[in-house]
């Protein structure tokens, strides 16, 4: 990020108490002038408090919908931001492949059984597969070396990588394939896995009306209360039990001003009350320097080579007009370029294309030149 010097303090502080969990339950807003960074900042938040912890992203334009009231619509944001991460024992069998054996029907048609002999350091064993399990082998592309996991509930193989005993034969190895050494003890174990998931997502699962299957369509529509407070006494369950914990995560809502169309003149356009409840970081304009870091970074993004009168010259247009303005001149002044087949975007370009698209000041004179020809 560039500039945003106290903002970006400031946020380094709420993403310490994410982290601690000290700032659960509470607000954040973020204000400042139309292109001074909130989202920036909201996006360096959310890259900051790791992988584990949820966040998740919409716009305040979306609670207003057909299918869902709007405090419907909360609730399902503010439970896909609480995540639950669920702890589960296992039975596995972890091993090196010894040998697969396939009985195939003479026929063609019709189960295929066999088995499987695994190993470890200490011990070896033979395993009768049923028709799932070799389907299961063969859909894996599993052979002898190969070192796999399987899951004795579900059936699922997972194979970790290519025994390193196996490392001096022959073999076309590709970079997703790796050399690990033999499991040791007993071929069969207890596994403790970690699952996360949010509490939306159990919610939909558990609806009749919808089921599991609404979790990939996305249509999960309204859910009853009822199903909510089931769901969160078993959680609550889980957590004495230390068989889940709850991590609460960061739920950010973008043009937040946007659901309260009657409070227009009250400070930052939300009532005053939830204003007074929450910690409020303020952006600030960027300054010339600011402006030309940025405008050289979006333009190296978007792999455009300019010249420095160029990029002088739309440091001046988004000091009278806006930064957003001038990132989309970018991409336009270097479709002239291509026009013209120059090697970098010139002076020439830049003036062309702000001639070719008015920004929001010269919008709004044509406006008020013309509006005799509008409908007051």
């Amino acid at each position: 990020m560039v500039g945003q010097s106290a903002a970006r303090k400031a946020a380094g502080l709420i993403v310490r108490m994410i982290k601690d969990g000290q700032i659960a339950g509470r607000a954040l807003l973020i204000v400042g002038e139309p292109g001074s960074g909130k989202t920036a900042v909201a996006m360096g938040i959310s890259k900051s408090i790791g992988d584990d912890t949820p966040f998740i992203s919409i716009s305040a334009s979306e609670v207003f919908s057909v299918d869902l009231s709007k405090p419907e619509a909360l609730t399902q944001a503010f439970r896909k931001a609480i995540g639950v991460r669920i702890k589960e024992e296992t039975e596995v069998l972890a091993g090196e492949v010894v040998q697969i054996e396939i009985d195939r029907p003479q026929s063609g048609a019709g189960p295929r059984v066999g088995k499987l002999t695994l190993k470890t350091t200490d011990m070896e064993a033979i395993y009768d597969t049923g028709n799932k399990m070799t389907e299961s082998l063969i859909k894996e592309r599993i052979v002898a070396g190969d070192i796999i996991q399987i899951d004795k509930a579900t059936g699922k193989i997972s194979k970790i990588g290519r025994s390193i005993a196996r490392s001096k034969d022959y073999d076309a190895l590709g970079p997703q394939d790796k050399l690990v050494a033999c499991p040791s003890g007993e071929i069969q174990s207890r596994v403790e896995t970690v699952n996360t998931i949010s509490l939306h997502d159990i919610d939909v699962i558990n609806s009749r009306s919808h089921g599991y299957l609404a979790v990939f369509s996305g249509d999960t529509g309204e859910i009853k209360s009822e199903v909510r407070e089931q769901i969160d006494k078993k959680v609550v369950e889980w957590r004495e039990e230390n068989k889940a914990q709850i991590i609460p995560g960061v739920l950010f809502v973008d043009e937040v001003h946007i659901p309260f169309p009657n409070f227009v003149e009250s400070p930052h356009g939300v009532p005053l009350d939830l204003l007074d409840r929450c910690l409020i970081i303020r952006t600030s304009n960027y300054n010339e320097h600011e402006i030309r870091e940025i405008l050289k970074i979006r333009a190296s993004d978007e792999l455009v080579e300019m010249d420095d009168d160029s990029i002088n010259d739309l440091v001046q247009i988004a000091l009278e007009t806006s930064m957003r303005y001038c990132m989309q001149l970018i991409s336009t002044s270097d479709i002239l370029r291509q026009r013209r087949k120059g090697e970098k975007v010139t002076v020439d370009d830049v003036k062309k294309a702000w001639s070719l698209f008015i920004d929001v000041k010269r919008c709004k004179k044509e406006m008020e030149k013309h509006e005799d020809w509008f409908i007051k």
